[in-house]
C-alpha cells in the first residue's frame, strides 16, 4: 500500500523538482544578465601593459642657465592593439602615410639598407654593413651571406605581399615593415613611423582615423638647446642607439639579471630591471656629457595598463609612473664659453686673411686653478647642435674636422709651454740653481749636431727667469742635458703629461717622450732626443687640457686637481642633490716656494714685458704667461699644410691666481698671436662679468 502511494506521487515530485530547477536557472540567468552584468562584462576585459619612456634629464651651466632641455613634440606611432593584422590593410595605411609625408616634404623613418636605382635595379646602401647583415640573418630573411640586394627585395616583396605595387612603392613599404619587425612591434611595443611631426599632419591623420587604424599621435620630449653653438663638444649629443651598442647593453642586462637573482631580488625589482632595458628604438647619449652621464640622464621608464572591455571602452592607468632623468649642473660658465668661442673665431679669421690658409683651427680651455673646474672649453671650427640634421653632411665633409674636440682630444707637440715644467724639475732636483746661467749665441752644438735657438736668435747670458721670458732654447737644451730624461719624466708625469686627466668626457692620453715610449714604437732613444724633449719637442704630444692643468699647478702652488666638467647632479625637480663634486686632488707636488717664485717671475715677465705685453697691456689684472711654438705638417684636403702651431698658457691674477688658460691656434706662426684670445677672456672674466647677478646653482635647491 505504501509502495503504491510512493509510486503514485513520483511524477508529482519529479515535476516539482524540474520546476524548481527551471526557477533556479531563470533566476541565475536574470542575475547574470541584469544584476551582475557589469561584473561579467568586466571579466571579458583585455589588458595590455605598455612601457612608457621617461624624459631625459636636463643640463645646466654652473649658475643655473639651461643649456640642454626638453620640449614637447609629436610622434606618429603604430599601436598594435588597433593596427590591422592583415598585411594588405597594413600596406594601404603605410603607403598612404608615406605619400602624405612626401607631399608635405616631411621625413619618416626609412632605414632599409637597400635603394632603388634609376635603371630599376636594387643595390645596397653604403656604410650599412650591420643593417645588411641583419636583413640577411635568420632572424629576418634567412638568406645566404652572398645574397644580393635583388635577392633581399624579392624576399621582402614575397613576405609582405607587395607584388601588386610598383618597385618605388614596394621598397618604401618594405622599409617600414622590416623596421617594425626589427624593433619587435607588438601589443606592448609601439613602432614610431615619424618623429617631430608637424601639428597639421597629425590633424590630418586624426581626421581620417577610421582609415588610419592604430596610427596614433604620441606627445614625447625632444632635446632642445638654448644655444646649440655653446660647447657642443662638451655637452655632446643623444641619438638613436646603434645595433652594436644595443647588443652590448643586452649583455649588460644579462649580467644585471644574474646578479639580481644571486642577491635574491624581488619580482618587482627584476621587473624594473627588465622594463628599463635598452631597446632598438631607444635614444642614448653618444658623445660628451650626454654619453658619460647617460645613467643619470636617462631616467626610469613607467608602465601603463591599457584595458578594453567587451563594449570597446578603453581605460588607461599608470601602474608605474615614468621618472625624468636627473639634472646635470656643469662647471661651464655659458657666457664665458661664448666669449671664448667668439675670441677664437676672431683670431682664426684674422690669421686666415693674413696667411691665406683655409684650414686653421684653434682651441682654448679655461680652468679654476683652485678646484680643477673647467669654466670653458672651446673648439674652432665647431658646429651647432640645434641644426644638426640640416647641416650634418656639410660638417662631416669639412676637411678641418669641426666635430673634433681640439681642447680635450687633439694632441699637440707643446713647444715652449713645456719649459716651465722642465725648469721646476731642474730647480727641484738641484740640477740648476737661481744663479745658473747660460750664454746663448743662437746655437747649441751637441755631439755631432748643432741645434738652433728660437728664430736663431742669440739671447746672451740668461738665468732661468730670463730664459723663460726669452724662451731661450739653448738654455733649456743645456738644462735638459744636465737633468736627464728620467728625472725630466718623473716631474712631467707628476704634472700629468702623457696621461688622461680624469675629466668626465672623452679625452686623449697623449704621449710623454722618453725611452719607454720610443722603444714601444720599435725605435731607439738617442741623447739628442733628451735635449729636444726639454723644449717640448721630440715625441711629446699633449692635450690642451693637460697644458691648462699644468699651468694651474704652477698658479696654485703645486696641487694637481682632477679636472671636471660636472659640478653637481640633482633630481629633476631640484629638490635633492644626488652628487656634488668637490675638488679632487690627483697629486700634491712638493715644490719649494723659491722654485715657484723663479718660474712665476719668468711667466710674469712674458705677460708684462715679453711676448704678451702688447696684448695684455690694458687688462684689469696682471697676468702671467708662457708662449710656445711647434712646427706642424699635415695633409688636409689632399694638400700639405706646413706652419707653426702657436700655444699659450697663462694664469691671472698674478698675485692671487683664480683662473688658468691654455690656447692653441694651428698654423698661427707664433704663440704670441694667441694672446689676444686670452686677453678677451680676462677682460670679460675680471671686469665685464656681472658677479652680483649670478645665481649660484645651490639656490636651485630653494
Amino acid at each position: 500500500m505504501k509502495n503504491q502511494k510512493v509510486q503514485k506521487n513520483r511524477p508529482r515530485i519529479l515535476g516539482i523538482f524540474f520546476v524548481l530547477m527551471i526557477i533556479v536557472f531563470i533566476s541565475t540567468l536574470t542575475k547574470i544578465q541584469l544584476i551582475d552584468k557589469d561584473k561579467y562584462a568586466r571579466s571579458t576585459i583585455k589588458s595590455y601593459d605598455i612601457v612608457v619612456d621617461a624624459a631625459r634629464g636636463e643640463i645646466y651651466d654652473r649658475i643655473g642657465k639651461p643649456l640642454v632641455t626638453n620640449r614637447q613634440g609629436n610622434s606618429l606611432v603604430f599601436n598594435a592593439i588597433y593596427f590591422p593584422e592583415e598585411q594588405s590593410k597594413r600596406n594601404e595605411i603605410i603607403l598612404s602615410l608615406i605619400k602624405l609625408f612626401e607631399s608635405n616634404n616631411q621625413e619618416y623613418n626609412d632605414t632599409l639598407p637597400i635603394m632603388l636605382n634609376g635603371d630599376g635595379t636594387y643595390s645596397y646602401v653604403g656604410n650599412k654593413e650591420k643593417d645588411i647583415e641583419w636583413l640577411k640573418s635568420e632572424e629576418m630573411l634567412n638568406l645566404n651571406d652572398y645574397a644580393t640586394a635583388e635577392n633581399c627585395m624579392t624576399a621582402l616583396v614575397e613576405r609582405y605581399s607587395l607584388k601588386d605595387y610598383s618597385k618605388a612603392d614596394a621598397i618604401k613599404i618594405a622599409s617600414v615593415c622590416a623596421e617594425m619587425r626589427r624593433i619587435g612591434f607588438s601589443k606592448t611595443r609601439v613602432y614610431t613611423f615619424a618623429s617631430d611631426v608637424p601639428t597639421d599632419l597629425v590633424a590630418i591623420v586624426k581626421e581620417n582615423g577610421s582609415f588610419y587604424q592604430g596610427v596614433e599621435n604620441s606627445v614625447v620630449p625632444y632635446r632642445e638647446y638654448t644655444d646649440g653653438s655653446i660647447a657642443p663638444h662638451i655637452l655632446g649629443r643623444a641619438g638613436n642607439i646603434s645595433r652594436e651598442v644595443y647588443l652590448a647593453k643586452q649583455e649588460e642586462l644579462k649580467k644585471a639579471l644574474t646578479q639580481a637573482e644571486e642577491e635574491k631580488a624581488t619580482e618587482d625589482e627584476i621587473a624594473t630591471i627588465k622594463r628599463n632595458q635598452y631597446t632598438l628604438t631607444d635614444t642614448i647619449g653618444n658623445s660628451g656629457l650626454e654619453y658619460s652621464m647617460e645613467s643619470y640622464l636617462r631616467g626610469t621608464r613607467g608602465l601603463k595598463r591599457v584595458s578594453i572591455d567587451s563594449e570597446g571602452t578603453i581605460t588607461e592607468n599608470f601602474i608605474v609612473e615614468p621618472k625624468q632623468g636627473a639634472v646635470i649642473i656643469s662647471t661651464l660658465d655659458a657666457d664665458l664659453q661664448k666669449v671664448a668661442q667668439e675670441a677664437l673665431k676672431r683670431r682664426v679669421d684674422s690669421l686666415n686673411v693674413k696667411t691665406l690658409l683655409p684650414y686653421v683651427g684653434a682651441a682654448v680651455v679655461v680652468m679654476n686653478v683652485n678646484t680643477g673646474e673647467v669654466l670653458a672649453a672651446a673648439t674652432y671650427p665647431s658646429y651647432d647642435n640645434s641644426t644638426w640634421k640640416e647641416n650634418y653632411d656639410i660638417w662631416a665633409a669639412n676637411p678641418n674636422a669641426p666635430f673634433m674636440n681640439r681642447a680635450f682630444v687633439s694632441t699637440y707637440e707643446p713647444g715652449s709651454t713645456f719649459k716651465p715644467c722642465v725648469a721646476i724639475a731642474a730647480l727641484e732636483e738641484k740640477t740648476i740653481t737661481s744663479s745658473f746661467t747660460w750664454n746663448c749665441n743662437g746655437y747649441y752644438p751637441y755631439l755631432d749636431h748643432v741645434f738652433t735657438c728660437a728664430h736663431k736668435k742669440a739671447h746672451g747670458v740668461n738665468n732661468v727667469t730670463g730664459a723663460l721670458n726669452d724662451s731661450c732654447n739653448c738654455f733649456f737644451f743645456e738644462t735638459g742635458r744636465l737633468l736627464g730624461i728620467e728625472k725630466m719624466n718623473q716631474w712631467s708625469t707628476a704634472f700629468g703629461f702623457g696621461q688622461k686627466t680624469g675629466v668626465e668626457v672623452a679625452e686623449s692620453t697623449g704621449v710623454l717622450a722618453g725611452i719607454q715610449y720610443r722603444e714601444s714604437q720599435g725605435g731607439t732613444w738617442h741623447p739628442g732626443d733628451t735635449i729636444q724633449a726639454a723644449i717640448g719637442q721630440s715625441d711629446n704630444q699633449f692635450t690642451l687640457l693637460q697644458l691648462c692643468n699644468s699651468c694651474a699647478i704652477i698658479a696654485n702652488g703645486g696641487t694637481r686637481y682632477i679636472p671636471h666638467v660636472v659640478k653637481a647632479i640633482m633630481t629633476d625637480d631640484f629638490s635633492k642633490t644626488i652628487l656634488e663634486k668637490k675638488p679632487e686632488v690627483a697629486v700634491e707636488l712638493d715644490i719649494s716656494q723659491h722654485t715657484l717664485n723663479l718660474v712665476r717671475k719668468g711667466m710674469y715677465l712674458v705677460g708684462t714685458e715679453g711676448f704678451c705685453a702688447k696684448a695684455f697691456a690694458n687688462l684689469p689684472v696682471v697676468a702671467a704667461a708662457k708662449t710656445g711654438t711647434s712646427e706642424v705638417k699635415k695633409i688636409i684636403g689632399g694638400k700639405l699644410i706646413e706652419g707653426n702651431n702657436g700655444f699659450l698658457i697663462s694664469y691671472a691674477p698674478y698675485e692671487n691666481p683664480e683662473i688658468a688658460i691654455a690656447i692653441v691656434v694651428e698654423t698661427a706662426d707664433t704663440g704670441s698671436l694667441t694672446a689676444s684670445v686670452a686677453a678677451d677672456i680676462y677682460k670679460y672674466y675680471f671686469s665685464e662679468k656681472d658677479i652680483e647677478t649670478i645665481q649660484q646653482y645651490s639656490q636651485l635647491l630653494s
